[in-house]
């Protein structure tokens, strides 16, 4: 039996939890078909007043850390925390996960939903941003990794667009 994956083990307590996200960054690029490897989740969540307390009660279960700060900092997670925040970098006993409300240059989950794309995960269909939207992030940041990807996500683009010509 496999090995379920970090993206596996957050979006089954998610999905649990019935939280609505968006799948985003290098674990999307992995769902398109990219070969690019990341160890990280990052996802994109709707910031409604009942999502916050779903997504909360989530975290709750997954016990995440603020990434980066001193291990003695007081954090609470909780939906008043969440709202009072929008981009949270965290880890987890599954892995890094970057929780973001607002995704540069597009906006929140409300403008990538439009576009997304469904993927199977954990035997279940999840929302992924769509191809073209994280195109339009990874040419708006441009890191030297986003550059990477990029390469392939165009790559990925040609196919499918060779694929719908025939």
């Amino acid at each position: 039996m496999p090995e379920t994956s970090n993206l596996e083990r957050i979006v089954s307590v998610f999905l649990r939890h019935q939280v609505e996200f968006i799948v985003i960054g290098g674990q999307a690029e992995t769902l398109m078909g990219s070969p690019r490897v990341t160890y990280d989740t990052d996802l994109c969540y709707r910031r409604s007043e009942s999502n916050l307390e779903r997504l909360a009660n989530a975290l709750s279960e997954i016990k995440p850390s603020l990434r980066g700060a001193p291990a003695d900092l007081p954090f609470t997670i909780d939906a008043r925390a969440l709202a009072l925040g929008s981009n949270f970098t965290l880890s987890t006993p599954a892995g890094d996960l970057d929780l973001l409300g607002w995704v540069e240059p597009l906006g929140a989950y409300e403008a990538l939903i439009k576009n997304s794309e469904t993927y199977e995960v954990c035997g279940t269909h999840v929302r992924s941003i769509g191809l073209d939207d994280l195109i339009r992030i990874k040419q708006h940041i441009s890191r030297p990794k986003d550059r990477d990807s990029l390469f392939q996500l165009l790559a990925i683009k040609n196919l499918r667009n060779e694929g719908s010509a025939s």
